[in-house]
């Protein structure tokens, strides 16, 4: 067989990634081998993968293709995310392109467009998957969303809140005011802003609760929390 100057991928990893599928290469089975399990990452379904996600992958690919190659079990379990509002919002900029507004759905209208939203993209970003030539057992294929999925995430947080590691409580959060939802500091696009340096007068008590004539002057850009000030930590260097 004559091999061809230049590499030429199109000739050669469909080729060999179609053969290791349909010998089913990188699917396993229990048996009395030592297990070697990799749970991919999950993408999210907002997209599509990028560099972020090949490099992560690759790293991936390594570890779980030497384990199988040592002799172990080797399992890699694929799957995407259903990102919850970061995927929302993609499903809501797409029906408002098609005039329809959220609020006018029922929420078994919404989980359908967002299934369709689903299939269209995971579908995308598990074929770049295969085009990277990921080693994954695709009969494990999962989605975030499933119901088994789902049913395991509320069981396991009703296990942390009756163990009083969930509560109730006033937090500053980020807050969406759009989606009306707390939001994440990973979803927060930072800017900054030109805004007013306030200085503000702290009057000293006398030690019961009093007033006196003497202050400090404390300067923020947040003056709405003053109301819940109660103290002032004061620097023992400090002249005044």
């Amino acid at each position: 067989m004559e091999l061809n100057a230049k590499y030429d991928h199109r000739e050669v990893e469909d080729r060999w990634y179609a053969y290791w599928l349909e010998h089913r290469c990188f699917h396993s089975e229990p048996d009395s081998r030592e297990p070697y399990t990799i749970v991919i990452p999950p993408p999210n379904v907002t997209g599509i993968l990028h560099m972020g996600h090949v490099l992560n992958n690759t790293l991936n690919d390594v570890l779980i293709r030497r384990a199988r190659m040592n002799g172990l079990n080797a399992c890699w379990v694929p799957g995407t995310d259903h990102a919850s509002i970061a995927t929302e919002n993609k499903v809501v900029a797409r029906l408002a392109e098609r005039g329809i507004r959220k609020e006018d759905l029922t929420r078994e209208e919404f989980l359908k467009y967002a299934w369709e939203w689903k299939e269209e993209h995971g579908g995308i970003i598990l074929q770049q998957l295969r085009k990277l030539g990921a080693s994954c057992d695709w009969d494990r294929t999962r989605f975030t969303m499933e119901p088994a999925l789902s049913d395991a995430v509320i069981a396991t947080f009703v296990y942390f809140y009756r163990k009083g590691l969930i509560y109730n409580g006033y937090r500053m959060v980020n807050w969406d005011p759009v989606a009306h939802t707390a939001i994440s500091d990973d979803e927060v696009i930072h800017k900054d802003t030109k805004s007013h340096f306030y200085h503000l007068r702290y009057y000293i008590s006398d030690g019961n609760g009093n007033p006196t004539d003497d202050f400090l002057v404390i300067a923020t850009t947040r003056p709405e929390t003053i109301m819940a000030d109660a103290a002032i930590c004061v620097n023992p260097a400090d002249e005044r």
